[in-house]
């Protein structure tokens, strides 16, 4: 599977969104090379979870309309003549 990745200007919006729930949640203070480790740790062994689970929701709704479109498909079908 391809590495998980985020365009630079992403990047610096999470480390600082990470950074900032550390100071509010935990009372700590985190620099920006550690949160960018964590963010890579979270991209690495914990991001293809959610990206499966996205992909299974796709799938999913993808399913749905098929159904959807299954069921149009038999409504407009019509009966042959009778003679």
């Amino acid at each position: 599977m391809k590495k998980i990745t985020f365009p630079k200007e992403e990047k610096a919006a999470i480390v600082a969104r990470l950074q900032q729930y550390f100071s509010d949640e935990l009372d700590q203070t985190i620099g920006t090379l550690p949160a960018e480790f964590l963010l890579d740790f979270f991209a690495t062994e914990i991001g293809p979870h959610f990206y499966n689970q996205g992909l299974r929701d796709a799938h999913a709704a993808l399913m749905a309309k098929m159904e959807d479109f299954g069921e149009a498909i038999y409504v407009l079908e019509r009966e042959a003549e009778k003679r």
